[in-house]
């Protein structure tokens, strides 16, 4: 990331009040961008964007990516140089339970932040953001590639690999690379999965049920302790968001296309290595056991291969998964003990920045 490219720049960010959402706008206003979020409400309570006041250095809109006319005008409005599209239905298991909802926001939602882009002249990059579910899993042992079909056994999965189709048909369609001088947007999508980090109160995901139920006092009730994912802290796919944009903005269409975003080897483990792991950063009595009720389907093995990142972006994970679990515990014991969480997720993400030197030095603009 060059140090000053986000300083003034005008970017539109849907799903802004949700985990990812949040740590992401947060970052953006650090490095003196210019930030309009569209989303619904957060999702949970608490929830990071209201502890750690993201609202506060930005214009923040709630809508619905369901309703395209309100989302064009809200889009034209603001006049964005960069969009990043986050807005989403998350969850595998919620998606069993409300296939159609997850059906029209993870599709007809990125069809909709891609129409309302076609309105608005000044847009120059899309960083769409999808999953690692979105590449039809055969459950083998080496990572996906950007080049594998899509696919999905669940409506989640399904969906975001139907995500996926609607970018490339958009680029393809109305945004094509032999067309750039005319048009001028650069659209790329990018995937990533199982990314952890403090502020993370959703339901059914592995860390945020732990921390739940530890900080209640009770055993947490574990679905398959033995599937193996790869596991990274939330700035890690962010910074390639960031990192990606940038090209998409300065260098134009050859950067367009699918992008992996994954941790290293070392961050590929089972759901009771994290558990292990945790209990010796959290302390205490901390237990768990195994639910033994019928599960709905989720994939048991699932990597991705980010040779295409580090190679074209120079990007790879910063951080090693025991320092990322421990960042996460560092950040839910200061909101246990009333920490500002404004002040304690900037500094994580000013440690972050500070890891690597191929981050430059960066404008930061604190509150």
């Amino acid at each position: 990331m060059k140090s000053n490219f986000w300083y003034g720049k005008k970017v539109f960010v849907t799903g802004h009040t949700g985990f990812k959402g949040s740590w992401l706008s947060l970052w953006l206003q650090m490095l003196g961008a210019e930030v309009c979020g569209y989303s619904l409400t957060p999702p949970t309570n608490p929830s990071l964007f209201e502890l750690a006041q993201v609202a506060n250095d930005m214009t923040s809109v709630i809508g619905d990516v369901r309703e395209l006319n309100y989302l064009k005008e809200v889009m034209q409005t603001f006049q964005p140089d960069i969009v990043l599209h986050l807005a989403a239905q998350p969850l595998v298991r919620e998606s069993y339970q409300n296939p159609v909802d997850t059906y029209a926001v993870n599709v007809m939602g990125t069809v909709n932040v891609l129409e309302a882009v076609r309105t608005v002249s000044s847009v120059r990059a899309v960083v769409s953001v999808t999953s690692d579910k979105c590449y039809e899993n055969r459950e083998w042992v080496w990572g996906y590639r950007e080049t594998d079909p899509m696919g999905g056994n669940d409506p989640y999965s399904s969906s975001k690999g139907c995500a996926e189709l609607v970018t490339t048909a958009y680029r393809q369609s109305f945004f094509h690379p032999i067309n750039y001088a005319q048009h001028r947007v650069a659209i790329a999508s990018v995937r990533a999965g199982n990314v952890i980090g403090g502020g993370d109160w959703a339901k059914d995901r592995l860390i945020p049920d732990i921390l739940r139920a530890w900080l209640a006092g009770e055993d947490v009730v574990i679905r398959n302790p033995q599937a193996v994912r790869p596991w990274q802290h939330v700035l890690e796919p962010l910074h390639g968001y960031l990192m990606l944009a940038e090209k998409l903005f300065t260098d134009g269409c050859i950067y367009g296309g699918g992008w992996n975003f994954g941790p290293n080897e070392s961050g590929v483990k089972t759901v009771a290595w994290i558990l292990e792991q945790l209990k010796q950063l959290w302390g205490n009595d901390a237990s768990w056991v195994q639910d033994s009720r019928f599960q709905p389907h989720e994939a048991n093995y699932l990597t991705l291969d980010c040779s295409k990142a580090r190679n074209q972006l120079d990007w790879e994970a910063r951080l090693d998964l025991k320092t990322a679990l421990a960042w996460i515990v560092d950040w839910n014991k200061a909101w246990q003990q009333s920490y500002d969480m404004k002040e304690k997720t900037q500094e994580q993400i000013q440690n972050f920045m500070q890891l690597s030197t191929s981050i430059e030095k960066p404008i930061l603009v604190l509150s």
